[in-house]
């Protein structure tokens, strides 16, 4: 407000600043605009945060199921050869007596014949972590490389066995299948033993052995779970095991298995009429055909989220609500239990009900099926 008088010398003009109500006013003012602008921030900033979190899950998801894809589709390969041939020097079954293409401690640290028994191309554990058919899986499994493994006790386990994409040169101490059109033999000293009689070719390809599973703890971070693998190597000249972290961030896998029952009624042979859990009998049966592969990964966040709570029961593969509500994927007894991670009682700040997770799907088809 300003005032002003005239006067024999000329106009006199008087002002006047903001009076104590104006500047508390414009006070208010600023500071709501200040906190405005700092919810929007924040606001912004949680959801970047969110994003970025369901980002990186998506990534670990998308980068599990491409290698374990990329198995599976391959398995009951075996070069040359087609469908599944008897291949010589393979054994009859996991156990004894030992395949003498692969008779060293290392190479059935996992199992006696876990690595040479190409004619189980695909197997796996439900709701357990055991690896060898017939249980004779040895302690060494578990620690090679400086690894001790600690697997999330629920969780499935898949192995999947076939030969190299490439042919591979023949090494001593190496596992490979040397394969004609009509005959293989699994060899360990780089010499194919096959007769060679023209125009017949023969090709030798490294035998793929890789046994995935959850473990609790992963190389980035303790007590993050990750998917890690048991895969047939040579090193130093020899046949042995590594133990290889895939991807830190998987809390559980659960495999379902695609058949086709071979009933003389079924149209679609070679085609998946129902999904079953490995350990369902019906994949004895001499006419059960293995034709697809499901399989489901529970992805979570590195680090928890303030404020975050997942209150989502996931229910998937054989965990059903019906058969209960778990938050804990290591006790036996809950492993067909849906899973809620928010009644984990351990639910301070850093608890695992304040991360974030991602549940994921996906089915594949082998290529390399065949009717027993």
């Amino acid at each position: 407000m300003s005032t002003h008088a005239n006067t024999s010398h000329g106009t006199v003009i008087r002002q006047r600043g903001l009076s104590l109500i104006e500047l508390m006013v414009a006070l208010v003012i600023s500071a709501v605009l200040v906190l405005g602008a700092g919810q929007v921030y924040v606001g912004s900033r949680n959801s970047y945060n969110q994003n970025e979190t369901v980002s990186r899950l998506q990534e670990t998801a998308r980068y599990a199921l491409s290698v374990i894809e990329t198995d599976v589709r391959m398995a009951n390969y075996w070069g040359l050869m087609q469908n599944s041939p008897p291949i010589v020097g393979a054994p009859t079954s996991q156990g004894l007596p030992l395949a003498a293409v692969a008779n060293t401690v290392a190479a059935n640290v996992c199992g006696q014949n876990f690595a040479t028994d190409v004619t189980t191309f695909l197997q796996a554990d439900n709701n357990l972590y055991q690896l060898s058919l017939n249980n004779s899986k040895q302690a060494a499994c578990d620690s090679l490389s400086g690894w001790n493994t600690l697997p999330v006790g629920t969780s499935d386990t898949l192995t999947v066995r076939h030969a190299s994409v490439l042919p591979a040169v023949g090494v001593a101490g190496t596992l490979q299948l040397c394969s004609t059109q009509s005959d293989a033999a699994l060899i360990s000293n780089g010499v194919c033993p096959l007769p060679v009689v023209l125009p017949i070719v023969q090709q030798i390809n490294n035998i793929i052995v890789d046994a995935y599973y959850v473990d609790q703890n992963s190389l980035q971070q303790n007590g993050l779970p990750s998917l890690h693998r048991k895969a047939l190597t040579s090193i130093g000249g020899a046949i042995t095991w590594q133990d290889q972290e895939i991807v830190a961030g998987v809390e559980d896998m659960q495999i379902e298995f695609g058949i086709d029952p071979g009933l003389a009624a079924n149209p679609n042979v070679g085609t998946a009429t129902r999904y079953v859990s490995p350990n369902d009998p019906i994949l004895a049966a001499v006419t059960t055909q293995v034709v697809a592969v499901r399989v489901w990964l529970m992805v979570r966040s590195d680090t928890p989220e303030a404020g975050f709570i997942d209150g989502i029961t996931y229910a998937y593969a054989d965990r059903a609500a019906i058969n209960g509500v778990t938050y804990d994927l290591n006790t036996a007894a809950n492993a067909t239990m849906a899973y809620r991670p928010q009644f984990d009682p351990a639910a301070a700040l850093g608890g695992r009900a304040h991360c974030r997770r991602l549940l994921v799907s996906r089915t594949i088809q082998i290529r390399n099926t065949y009717r027993l």
